[in-house]
C-alpha cells in the first residue's frame, strides 16, 4: 500500500495485491479522498517491455445480461522467442453503483495501450475503484491467450470483496504456522518477513521450486540450485509440508532428465544439474565450473526426498516417488567414487560447497552428503522391503574424511587452511549429520568460523554457526551468529535481506531458509528423523522469554522453549 497527498487536491490510496488463491490474478485497489472538488481520471494501462517481442494489443467487450465485461489484452513473444506471453486486465467498480462510468480505449503505440475514465468528486467525499488483472504465458496454459481473458472474467464476477476474503483466509491459514519470540521485537520483525518472503514465493500445488532470489527480480536467472534443498525447503518442510512438497515433486518431474545429464557424463544413475529450470536440463553457464563439477547437489536432492518422507511418514510417496530419486542418486555415487588399494573410496575432481575450491579432491561436504544419500537409500530400501547393492553400504562407509594437524575436519584433500566462501565443513554436523561429537562440532566451528571474511560471503553461512551454536547449548554465541546473519544485509525501506554484507541484489531467500532454520533447529532443537519430528534440548538467547514454534509438521504441533 503506498498513500500520498496530490497537490492539496486529494489523498491517494493505492494497494496492489498478488491474491493468494489465485495464482495468476491480481487486484489493485485506488482509493480517492477529494480535499476540494476535482475531476480524477483513472486509466489502466498495459505497456509490453521492449525486451519483448511481437506484441499485439486487443480490446475487447464482452456484453452479457446485466453486465458489460471490458478487457484490455496484450500478448508478445519472450525474448527468445520460446513462450507466448499474456496480460489481461478490466475495471471492478463498487456493485453498490448501477451505473459504471463511461470507458474509451486509446491506443498509445505498438506497445501500449489503455482504457480510462473519468469521475467527479465534491469535497470531503471519497471514491474507490479497483483493477483485476492476470498474466499468464503457454509455459503454464497451452492457450494463455484466452485463458488470461477467462481468468480475468472470473475475478471481476467473483467480485472485489469476494477476492479480498479469500486472499486474507488463504495468508491467515499459512500463518497458522509461525515463530513467535518472546523479549526481541526487532529479531521477530525480521523473522516475520523471512517467512513471508518464504511464503510468498511458493505456493502450494505448484509442483515448482524456488530460485535462491525467489521472485522477487532476476537474481540467478531464476535457476533452483541446492539452495532450495538444503536452505529454503527444510524450513518450508517443518513449516508448511504441502508447499515443501512442490520443491521435491519439482525434481521427480525431471528425474528423467538427470538420468540423461548422468549418461552424458559417463555415469549411471541420475546426477541432478548444479542449475535447473523448466526441463531439467544443466543451465549453468558455461564460464561456471559448478555445472561440470558440483555434484553435491544430487545427495542434496535425495536428502530433501528423505527428509519429506520423514517429516510426513508419506509411506505410498517413498514407494512412488522418493524411493526412485533415491535409489538413482545412490546408483549416481557408485559410479562417481573411486577405489584406493587400501579399500577407500574417494570422490575426485568436484567444486566443493565452499566453492571457491574448484576442482579439488574428497571435499567434505560432498563426501558426507554421498554418504548420507547412500544410506537413506539403504534405509527406504528396508522399509519399502525393496533390494538394494551391497556396494552402497561399503561406500557409505569407506568415503575418506581427513583431519588437520590441530584435529578439525578438512574441508578437502589439499586444504590449508585459506579463507572460505561459505559453510562447507560445519554442514557435516548440521544439517548431515555425519560428525555428532560434540568436541569435534565445536573444534570445527572454532577453527572455519575464522576463516569466513566478514564481507563476501553468503548469509546462510552465519546461520549455519547459529544453528551449531544452539545445538551446543552456547545460545549467547548462536545469537550473535544469529545477528550476523542478516543484520548487515538489510537494504530499506523494507528491510530486504541481500546475500551479502552491503549487497543490493533483491531478496536472498536462502538466507532466510537458513536463519528460519537456526530457529527452528537451532534454539528451537527441532530434530527430522525416521520417526518423524522429534525435540532434543532447545536453548534460548538470554534476552528471551520464550520462543513459540507454531503449527509445525503435518500435525500443526506447537512448541512452546522458555
Amino acid at each position: 500500500t503506498s498513500r500520498f497527498v496530490y497537490d492539496n487536491k486529494a489523498v491517494i490510496t493505492c494497494t496492489y495485491m498478488a491474491l493468494r488463491h489465485l495464482p495468476f490474478n491480481t487486484l489493485m485497489e485506488i482509493k480517492i479522498d477529494a480535499l476540494e472538488n476535482i475531476v480524477m481520471s483513472g486509466a489502466s494501462v498495459l505497456e509490453a517491455p521492449d525486451a519483448l517481442k511481437n506484441v499485439e494489443n486487443y480490446y475487447n467487450e464482452i456484453d452479457r445480461p446485466h453486465t458489460l465485461i471490458r478487457l484490455l489484452r496484450s500478448t508478445a513473444k519472450s525474448p527468445t522467442n520460446k513462450l507466448q506471453i499474456v496480460a489481461t486486465t478490466t475495471f471492478l467498480f463498487d456493485e453498490s453503483l448501477h451505473e459504471e462510468p463511461k470507458i474509451v480505449h486509446e491506443m498509445w503505440d505498438n506497445n501500449m495501450h489503455l482504457m480510462k475514465f473519468s469521475k467527479s468528486i465534491e469535497k470531503n467525499k471519497s471514491y474507490s475503484f479497483s483493477i483485476i488483472a492476470a498474466s499468464i504465458s503457454s509455459a503454464h496454459h497451452p492457450d494463455p491467450l484466452n485463458e488470461a481473458e477467462r481468468l480475468v472474467i472470473f475475478g471481476k464476477l467473483e467480485g472485489k470483496q469476494r477476492l479480498l476474503n479469500r486472499h486474507h483466509e488463504a495468508w491467515n491459514n499459512l500463518w497458522q504456522s509461525r515463530i513467535e519470540i518472546d523479549g526481541d521485537d526487532s529479531v521477530q520483525q525480521q523473522i516475520n518477513s523471512m517467512i513471508y518472503h518464504l511464503y510468498a514465493f511458493n505456493r502450494e500445488g505448484s509442483k515448482l521450486s524456488s530460485s535462491p532470489m525467489g521472485l522477487s527480480g532476476l537474481g540467478y536467472n531464476g535457476h533452483v540450485f541446492w539452495d532450495t534443498e538444503l536452505w529454503m525447503y527444510p524450513a518450508l518442510l517443518l513449516l508448511q509440508p504441502n508447499i515443501a512438497k512442490n520443491m521435491i515433486e519439482y525434481r521427480f518431474n525431471r528425474l528423467e532428465a538427470a538420468k540423461q545429464n548422468a549418461f552424458s557424463k559417463g555415469f549411471k544413475g541420475a546426477m541432478f544439474p548444479w542449475e535447473s529450470a523448466e526441463s531439467g536440463v544443466e543451465e549453468t553457464p558455461v564460464w561456471a565450473l559448478s555445472g561440470p563439477f558440483e555434484h553435491h547437489i544430487s545427495a542434496c536432492v535425495a536428502i530433501a526426498a528423505w527428509n519429506y518422507f520423514c517429516v510426513t511418514q508419506d509411506t505410498t510417496w517413498l514407494k512412488e516417488k522418493g524411493w526412485q530419486i533415491l535409489e538413482a542418486t545412490a546408483e549416481f555415487w557408485t559410479s562417481r567414487v573411486g577405489k584406493d588399494s587400501q579399500g577407500k573410496h574417494h570422490i575426485n575432481n568436484v567444486v566443493a560447497a565452499d566453492e571457491w575450491a574448484e576442482n579439488v579432491n574428497d571435499n567434505a561436504f560432498t563426501n558426507a552428503a554421498a554418504k548420507k544419500n547412500l544410506e537413506y537409500a539403504i534405509k527406504a530400501a528396508k522399509i519399502l522391503k525393496q533390494t538394494y547393492k551391497p556396494i552402497w553400504e561399503t561406500i557409505a562407509n569407506t568415503l575418506v574424511f581427513e583431519k588437520m594437524p590441530d584435529g578439525s575436519t578438512k574441508e578437502h584433500a589439499t586444504y590449508k587452511g585459506e579463507t572460505i566462501k561459505q559453510a562447507d565443513v560445519n554442514l557435516l554436523a548440521y544439517p548431515l549429520g555425519v560428525i555428532t561429537n560434540k568436541e569435534q562440532i565445536e573444534k570445527d566451528l572454532t577453527f572455519y568460523t575464522q576463516r569466513v571474511p566478514h564481507v563476501g560471503t553468503p548469509s546462510m553461512t552465519q546461520a549455519t554457526f547459529a544453528t551449531l551454536y544452539a545445538r551446543l547449548q552456547q545460545p549467547t554465541k548462536a545469537y550473535y551468529w544469529l545477528k550476523d546473519a542478516y543484520e548487515h544485509n538489510l537494504n530499506p525501506p523494507f528491510s530486504v535481506i541481500a546475500e551479502t554484507k552491503g549487497g543490493t541484489n533483491p531478496y536472498f531467500a536462502t538466507a532466510a531458509g537458513g536463519i528460519i532454520q537456526s530457529l527452528l533447529m537451532g534454539f528451537g532443537g527441532l530434530e527430522i528423523t525416521t520417526q518423524g519430528i522429534l525435540q532434543n534440548a532447545p536453548s534460548l538467547p538470554t534476552k528471551w522469554k520464550k520462543m513459540t514454534l507454531v503449527g509445525i509438521g503435518k500435525d500443526k504441533k506447537n512448541y512452546e522453549i522458555k
